[in-house]
C-alpha cells in the first residue's frame, strides 16, 4: 500500500480523559474547536493562515471572549479534522488508501487552496493520489470503496469518477502487461509459494488470465460496481464474455444461495431484487456471452423476487436464442402462482416459443429494451442441429413434468406441438414422456388419450421403442396396431435393401394406417389391418404365417441365419394377440363406419387369395 507522510514536526497532540485533544505545547490555546463529540483546543494562527472557512467562523464570532467554535458536519468527522489541524502545525501526517479521501474532503470543506497558501492540504493530497493511488490497482479499489461514506463530497470532488476511470482503465489493458499482484482471493501462484517450476534454469513466464481482475470487483457494492462495469464496456477493449463471467462472479458472490437455485434473504428483498435487475441489464448483447444455464439461473431467481415483466421478457429472449445448450434441470422452474402445478410451464412454452421465433426471422427486441441496451439485434439463424437438441430438451421436460399429477394435459400438447416436424427425427423421447403421463393420469378419457398418443408418430419410434411399445398396456390398441404395422414395414424394407430391391421407404407405405376416428381410436382394428398384418411379407419373400405353437419358438430361435433370408422382428405379446384375433369375430357382430366389411366377406376373399384359413392363428414377427 502507498503512503505519504507530510510536514516534519513529531505528533504531540494529546487526549485527556474528557475525549478532549490539544496539542502539548508550552503556548497557551486560544480557540475551542467542537467537532462532533470531541473538543480541539487549538492556536488560531497555525488554523487560519491555512484554512479560509475557519477565517471566516472566527470573523464571524462577534463576542471577543467566546472562544469557542462547532463544525457539525465536516466530512470524515474529528478524525479527518485532526489530519488537517496536524498539517497547519506542520506535525507528521500518514496519508494512506484508507484515509485519503476522508482528508480531501475534508480540507475541501475547511477550504484549504492554494490562493490561501502555496502547497497548502489540497494540493499536496491531489499530488498524492495522481502519481501514487490512482497508479496502484488495489489502492483504487481501496480508495473507490471509502468514497461511499463521504457522499456527496466525494462525488462532487470527482473522486469517485477518476476512481472508476483508474480502475477501469487498468481492467482494459491487454492480460500480458499486468505486471501487479492482483485479486484476493485467487489461490497464490507457484511462483509467489516458493514453488515454482524452472526448466534448464531458465523461469517460466506465468500467463495472466483475460479475467484476472474478476475476483477483486466483487467486493465494490452494487452501485459502484454498475459504474465500473459500464466504464469498462465504454471502453470498448474487453470481450463480451469476460465482462459476462464477472457479473456471473458477482452474482454468485452477492446472491447466497443462487447457485443452488434457492435463494437466502438476508435484509431488504427490495435490495436483492434491485441487484439481479441491475446485473440482468448489464449482460453483455453478445450471444454466448453467459451460459444458458446461467441465464436460467437468473430468470429462476428473478421469478422468485418476483421482478418486474420487462426483466424476465429479456431473460426469455435471450434464453430462447441459445436454448439448445439448457439441460433439463436448468429448465425445471418452480411455479409461484397460483397454479397447481409443481413448474412454471408457461415461462417454458414462451422461452421454446421465442426460439422457435427465431427460425421464423421474427426474434426481434423491443425498442424501449433496445435503447435500454443501446443495441439493435438481428433474428438468429436456427441451425438443424440446434433443432433437434431443442427438441430433445423439451422431450426431457415433458417426461419430467409428466410426473406432476395436476399437470393440465392441454399444457402438455401445447409444448409438444410447438416444434416442428423436422426437429424429431426420432420420437423416442416423446414417447417416454407420454407413456409417463398415460402412468400418473389414469383417469383420461377415450378423446384425451387420442389427443396425446396422436402426438407422436409410430413410424419414428426406434425398435427398442417399439418392443417396448407393444408390450405396454396404457396404450390405447390401435397406437399397438401401427406400431406392430411400421415395424414389419421397416423390416421388408430393410430384407428389400439387402436382396437388392431398394423400393420405396416405409415412411409412405401406409398413410391410411395413421388416421382414425373417434371411435375406432380405442376400439378394435378393422378387417383390412388384420389382413394388413396376416399378409406382411418377411424379409425372405416368405408371408408371416405361423402357428401359435410357433410363437415361444419364435422367441428362442427368432435370430435366423442369413442365409435363410430372415430376420427377427417384434413378437406380438399373448395377450394383445389375443385380443386382435378375437376382435376380429367382434367386429362382425358391431360393424364399424370404417369396416369395409364383414369376417365372412373377408375370409372369402382371403380364401380367393389363397391365404389361410380363419381358424389358423398368427404371430406377426
Amino acid at each position: 500500500m502507498k503512503f505519504m507522510k507530510l510536514g516534519s514536526k513529531p505528533d504531540s497532540f494529546q487526549t485527556n480523559a474528557n475525549n478532549v485533544r490539544f496539542v502539548a505545547t508550552e503556548l497557551a490555546t486560544d480557540i475551542i474547536i467542537h467537532v462532533g463529540e470531541v473538543k480541539f483546543h487549538l492556536h488560531k494562527f497555525p488554523l487560519l493562515s491555512k484554512s479560509a472557512r475557519l477565517q471566516k467562523l472566527v470573523a464571524a464570532t462577534n463576542d471577543e471572549s467566546n472562544n469557542e467554535i462547532h463544525i457539525l458536519n465536516i466530512p470524515g468527522g474529528p478524525a479527518a479534522f485532526e489530519i488537517c489541524a496536524k498539517f497547519c502545525y506542520g506535525m507528521t501526517v500518514t496519508l494512506n488508501a484508507y484515509n485519503v479521501v476522508a482528508a480531501r474532503c475534508a480540507a475541501a470543506f475547511l477550504e484549504m487552496h492554494e490562493s490561501v497558501e502555496k502547497g497548502n492540504l489540497i494540493y499536496k493530497i491531489e499530488v498524492f493520489l495522481d502519481t501514487s493511488i490512482f497508479r496502484s490497482w488495489k489502492d483504487s479499489i481501496i480508495v473507490l470503496q471509502t468514497t461511499k461514506s463521504l457522499l456527496p463530497w466525494s462525488e462532487d470532488l470527482k473522486l469517485v469518477s477518476h476512481c472508476i476511470d483508474s480502475i477501469a482503465s487498468k481492467a482494459s489493458i491487454d492480460a500480458s502487461m499486468v505486471e501487479w499482484s492482483y485479486t484476493y482471493n485467487r489461490k497464490k501462484l507457484p511462483s509467489e509459494n516458493g514453488l515454482d517450476t524452472h526448466w534448464n534454469g531458465v523461469k517460466k513466464q506465468q500467463s495472466v488470465p483475460k479475467d484476472w481482475w474478476v475476483d477483486d470487483l466483487c467486493e465494490l457494492e452494487m452501485d459502484l460496481y454498475e459504474q465500473l462495469i459500464m466504464a469498462i464496456k465504454a471502453k470498448g477493449r474487453m470481450s463480451g464474455k469476460v465482462i459476462g463471467e464477472a457479473l456471473k462472479a458477482y452474482t454468485y458472490r452477492r446472491l447466497r444461495g443462487f447457485g443452488r437455485g434457492s435463494l437466502i434473504h438476508e435484509g431488504d428483498v427490495m435490495k436483492s431484487r434491485s441487484l439481479l435487475e441491475t446485473i440482468i441489464w448489464l449482460l453483455p448483447a453478445e450471444k454466448g456471452s453467459v451460459s444458458c444455464s446461467f441465464l436460467l439461473k437468473l430468470l429462476r431467481a428473478a421469478s422468485l423476487l418476483d421482478s418486474g415483466e420487462m426483466v424476465k421478457k429479456e431473460l426469455i429472449k435471450r434464453i430462447g436464442r441459445q436454448l439448445e445448450e439448457a439441460s433439463v434441470p436448468d429448465l425445471l422452474i418452480p411455479s409461484m402462482s397460483r397454479e397447481d402445478t409443481v413448474y412454471d410451464i408457461d415461462m417454458v412454452l414462451s422461452i421454446v416459443e421465442e426460439f422457435v421465433m427465431q427460425d421464423d426471422g421474427a426474434a426481434q427486441t423491443s425498442p424501449k429494451l433496445s435503447e435500454m441496451l443501446g443495441e439493435t439485434r438481428s433474428p438468429a439463424i436456427v441451425s438443424g442441429s440446434s433443432k433437434i437438441g431443442v427438441a430433445k430438451l423439451v422431450d426431457g421436460y415433458l417426461a419430467e413434468i409428466a410426473k406432476d399429477p395436476k399437470l393440465p394435459l392441454s399444457k402438455f400438447v401445447d409444448l409438444a406441438e410447438m416444434l416442428s416436424a423436422d426437429s424429431r427425427p426420432v420420437h423416442d423421447g416423446l414417447y417416454r414422456a407420454i407413456d409417463t403421463y398415460l402412468k400418473e393420469q389414469p383417469g383420461l378419457s377415450k378423446s384425451e388419450r387420442k389427443k396425446i398418443c396422436g402426438l407422436m408418430d409410430c413410424k419414428k419410434l426406434s425398435a427398442d421403442a417399439c418392443t417396448h411399445a407393444v408390450q405396454n398396456e396404457r396404450l390405447p390398441l390401435r397406437v399397438v396396431v401401427q406400431v406392430l404395422f411400421f415395424e414389419q414395414v421397416r423390416a421388408a424394407a430393410a430384407a428389400a435393401g439387402r436382396t437388392g430391391n431398394h423400393g420405396g421407404s416405409y415412411g409412405s407405405s401406409s398413410s391410411g394406417v395413421t388416421t382414425n376416428t373417434e371411435d375406432d381410436w380405442d376400439g378394435v382394428p378393422t378387417v383390412e389391418d388384420l389382413r394388413s398384418l396376416k399378409c406382411m411379407k418377411l424379409v425372405g419373400g416368405g408371408e408371416s404365417e405361423r402357428s401359435s405353437d410357433s410363437i415361444a419358438a419364435g422367441r428362442n430361435h427368432g435370430n435366423d441365419k442369413a442365409g435363410n433370408g430372415k430376420v427377427k422382428g417384434i413378437m406380438m405379446p399373448k395377450k394383445i394377440l389375443g385380443k386382435l384375433l378375437s376382435s376380429k369375430g367382434q367386429g362382425g357382430e358391431n360393424s364399424s363406419s370404417d369396416t369395409s366389411g364383414s369376417p365372412d366377406s373377408a375370409n372369402q376373399d382371403e380364401t380367393k387369395k389363397g391365404t389361410p384359413s380363419r381358424n389358423t392363428r398368427y404371430s406377426v414377427s
